[in-house]
């Protein structure tokens, strides 16, 4: 219904008042001390702890699992099944209170698991706006940026770092202390023991640097001619008979300024928990 102004009835109002009040399904239990903020939703047989903050709008699935130590932003959709803030799968892991925290707005399908930190007061980091899609496995202290999507059934071990608008294909298993940069995709069913810089494709088993990411950049509005410095890059990179450290010299000295080469050697130098390497280019004979 709208005004006389053409203003929708409610549209005054904050946004925590047009969400609703808070709904639980009558078989659904919510531990004492646990913050549900206005409009969310909990389906039936959820469960969810007491040390568990629940952001405005978020709508939790039936047999949906939140355990101790979870923040969740506001406008998340947590299908049926989901698992949060399990225990880690860590020896190292003695019981000390951590974290995971979940941003704003994600999706995080059917049967997903995502585990909090090892680590006192360490956290799981999930950013805004990301698809972790049915059976995912995101492990202890992993780091994922936003928009990610993470296809059906991949496995990501613990400490894993995936940058902004990554994709990570289907069954896909990624090596724990991996980085994988903004905007890099992985194809379906590969084996990823080493980073992958921003930018590229990668696949196989093991994973093998494929090219650069073209379809992805276009989406993201990346025009001809930076596309153009990123296939120079690549060159440099891997079809230069260079070793990596020589590599990014070079690229230093002939792109350097530009800021997607920049943001490609940071990655490519930037301190690491535990360095894994960086993907092999897949030459063609490999093939």
């Amino acid at each position: 219904m709208t005004g006389p102004a053409g203003r929708r009835s409610g549209d005054s109002l904050a946004p925590e008042e047009r969400r609703g009040p808070v709904e639980v399904h009558s078989t659904a239990i919510v531990r004492p001390g646990a913050v549900l903020e206005p409009g969310v939703r909990a389906g039936s047989y959820a469960v969810i702890a007491g040390d568990v903050v629940v952001g405005p709008g978020t709508q939790i699935g039936p047999h949906a699992v939140i355990e101790d130590g979870v923040r969740i932003g506001a406008d998340n959709e947590i299908s049926t099944g989901a698992t949060l803030g399990v225990l880690p799968q860590d020896y190292h892991f003695k019981g000390e209170r951590s974290r995971l925290v979940i941003g704003d707005r994600n999706r995080i399908r059917e049967y997903a698991n995502i585990s909090r930190a090892t680590g006192e007061d360490a956290a799981t980091a999930i950013g805004d706006e990301c698809f972790i899609m049915v059976y995912a496995h995101v492990g202890h202290n992993c780091r994922i940026g936003n928009r990610v999507i993470i296809v059906n059934a991949c496995q990501i071990g613990g400490h894993v770092h995936i940058g902004d608008d990554a994709y990570i294909g289907g069954m896909t298993g990624v090596h724990q202390f991996v980085h994988i940069g903004r905007l890099a995709m992985i194809g379906g069913f590969s084996l990823l023991r080493q980073d992958v810089p921003p930018f590229m494709l990668a696949d196989g088993r093991p994973a093998r640097i494929r090219g650069l990411n073209r379809v992805g950049l276009q989406r993201q509005g990346i025009d001809g001619r930076d596309r153009a410095v990123l296939r120079q890059a690549f060159h440099i990179l891997y079809q230069s008979s260079l070793g990596m450290t020589q590599a990014v010299e070079r690229l230093r000295d002939e792109l350097g300024t530009h800021p997607l080469v920049v943001e490609l050697v940071a990655f490519l130098t930037g301190p690491r928990e535990r360095p894994r390497g960086s993907v092999r280019w897949a030459r063609p004979a490999e093939d």
